[in-house]
C-alpha cells in the first residue's frame, strides 16, 4: 500500500512539472499556430544557466536570472521566426524550430560536455517520512511550485485583459486584430512566458532524485509533449490533464517495473509515448480538444 501512495504522489509531482513544460507548447501553439520543437533546447538553456549561475547569484537569484534569460532566447526565437510566419504560415516556422533546437543543443552540449552539473537548490536530497512513505522534499517543492504558478496562469487566462486577448486571437484571429488585439505582442508575450516556466521546471527535472543537469535533460523534457498533444494541442485544461495521465503512467512504469519486467527494460521512458498513441488511437483532436469543422 506505502508503495502505491508513494507511486501515485510521484506520478502527480512528475506530472505537475510536466505541466510547465506542457503549458510551454500550448501557449506558442495558441498564439503563432507553431509547434516549437526547441523547447526542449529552452528548457535544457534554464537549467545550464541556473548550474552556472547558482554559486554567484545564490539559488533563487540564479532561478531569477535563469527565467528571464530563458524568456529572452524564446523571444528571440520567436523574433527570427515571425517574418517567416507571415510569409509561409506556421507550418514552415514549426520545421526551422528543429534548425533552432539542433544548433542550441549541439552549442549547450558542447559547454556541457560529460559533466552532471548541480543546481544548487536548497532541498538538497533531504526525504521526509510520513506514515511509512517516503518521498523526496524536492518533490514536495516541485508540486507547490507547480501548483502555483499553474494557478496564476488559470487566473491571468481567465480574468485578465492579456487572457481575453489570447483566448480571442486563437479563435480567431483576423476577428480579434479588427478588435484591437495586438498580434504581434501577445504572440511575444506566449514565448516569453513559455521560456520562463521552462527554466522553472528545469530545476524540479534535475532536483533529487534526478542527478542534476546534463546533456540529456532537454530529451527527458520532451516526455512532456506527448502530454500536450493527448491533451489536445492548444488546450490549456488538455495539457495539464495529460501531464498529469503521463506523469502517472510513468512513475507507476517506474514504480512496479520489477512486476512489468515482461514488457521490457525502460518501459518508463516510452510509455509517455504509448499513452499518447493510445489516446489518440480513440480520440483524435485529444482529451479535451475539439474537432476541427470542415465547411463543404
Amino acid at each position: 500500500m506505502n508503495t502505491l501512495v508513494q507511486t501515485v504522489f510521484n506520478g502527480m509531482a512528475l506530472g505537475s512539472v510536466y505541466a510547465l513544460v506542457a503549458l510551454g507548447f500550448c501557449l506558442v501553439f495558441k498564439a503563432s499556430g507553431a509547434v516549437n520543437f526547441a523547447h526542449g533546447s529552452l528548457l535544457l538553456l534554464g537549467g545550464y544557466l541556473v548550474a552556472v549561475l547558482h554559486e554567484p547569484l545564490g539559488f533563487a537569484g540564479a532561478l531569477a536570472a535563469a527565467a528571464l534569460g530563458t524568456a529572452a532566447a524564446a523571444a528571440l526565437e520567436a523574433l527570427v521566426l515571425r517574418r517567416v510566419a507571415k510569409a509561409n504560415g506556421p507550418a514552415v516556422p514549426t520545421i526551422l524550430t528543429i534548425g533552432v533546437d539542433i544548433l542550441l543543443l549541439t552549442e549547450l552540449a558542447r559547454r556541457i560536455g560529460g559533466d552532471v552539473l548541480g543546481t544548487g537548490d536548497p532541498w538538497g536530497a533531504d526525504v521526509l517520512t510520513v506514515g511509512g512513505v517516503t518521498v523526496a522534499q524536492a518533490r514536495v517543492y516541485s508540486l507547490l511550485a507547480a501548483a502555483l504558478l499553474v494557478g496564476a496562469f488559470l487566473a491571468a487566462f481567465r480574468w485578465t485583459g492579456w487572457g481575453l486577448s489570447m483566448r480571442a486571437y486563437s479563435s480567431d484571429a483576423e476577428a480579434a486584430a479588427l478588435m484591437g488585439v495586438r498580434g504581434d505582442r501577445l504572440r511575444m508575450s506566449a514565448w516569453l512566458l513559455a521560456g520562463a516556466l521552462a527554466a522553472v521546471a528545469a530545476v524540479f527535472l534535475a532536483a533529487f532524485p534526478g542527478t542534476g543537469i546534463d546533456r540529456t535533460t532537454g530529451q527527458i523534457a520532451l516526455a512532456a509533449f506527448p502530454a500536450a498533444v493527448l491533451g489536445g494541442l492548444g488546450s490549456v485544461g488538455g495539457a495539464l490533464l495529460g501531464s498529469l495521465l503521463v506523469g502517472m503512467a510513468e512513475a507507476l512504469a517506474t514504480g512496479y517495473q520489477q512486476q512489468l519486467s515482461g514488457l521490457g527494460s525502460g518501459l518508463a521512458e516510452v510509455v509517455p509515448y504509448a499513452v499518447m498513441v493510445l489516446v489518440l488511437i480513440v480520440r483524435p483532436q485529444g482529451l479535451l480538444g475539439a474537432k476541427e469543422s470542415t465547411r463543404v
